[in-house]
């Protein structure tokens, strides 16, 4: 629905996004998105936000009595990709790495995945129920399985 630019990276942005109706039962709210990356990672933070609150925003109305809570992952390297052998030489299955050759150290990525969760207690020593923690896992564990799916499906591409 809207997207502004944060700096020259088009990646670097805030989006106010629509729900698709085939994901979500409800279709009374929006989502506010901010994306970055850089060199040193990703990161994506998002939240819901229902749409009486985000016209009030719009309208230039205080966003401070707006309850977000927000939802992110960040995605980071695994290490530097290449970098040069520091002594003379290395037996790797069958081949020579000399000071002057590169050799890969980084194969993968770090994520980490942060929820934030609105309980109904109002008790502070309440215990989380069971079920609430079966949820939340549920969730993060949806989650990640979307996001590896995308960075394969995006490794293959």
């Amino acid at each position: 629905m809207a997207h502004i630019a944060k700096g020259q990276d088009p990646a670097n942005s805030i989006s106010l996004l629509g729900v698709n109706p085939l994901y979500s039962n409800e279709s009374n709210y929006l989502i506010l998105q901010e994306s970055y990356r850089d060199v040193s990672g990703s990161l994506v933070i998002y939240a819901p936000v229902d749409i009486p609150a985000m016209n009030l925003i719009m309208r230039g109305g205080d966003p401070a009595y707006v309850a977000l809570l927000p939802v992110g992952f960040a995605i980071l390297p695994d290490g530097p990709e290449n970098r040069n052998a520091t002594t003379a030489s290395h037996g790797t299955a069958g081949a020579q790495l000399t000071s002057d050759s590169p050799r890969r150290t980084g194969h993968g990525s770090l994520l980490t995945v942060a929820f934030q969760v609105l309980l109904a207690e109002t008790i502070p020593s309440a215990r989380i129920s069971p079920e609430c923690v079966a949820t939340v896992t549920k969730l993060i564990s949806a989650t990640v399985q979307r996001i590896e799916a995308a960075l394969m499906q995006r490794e293959t591409a």
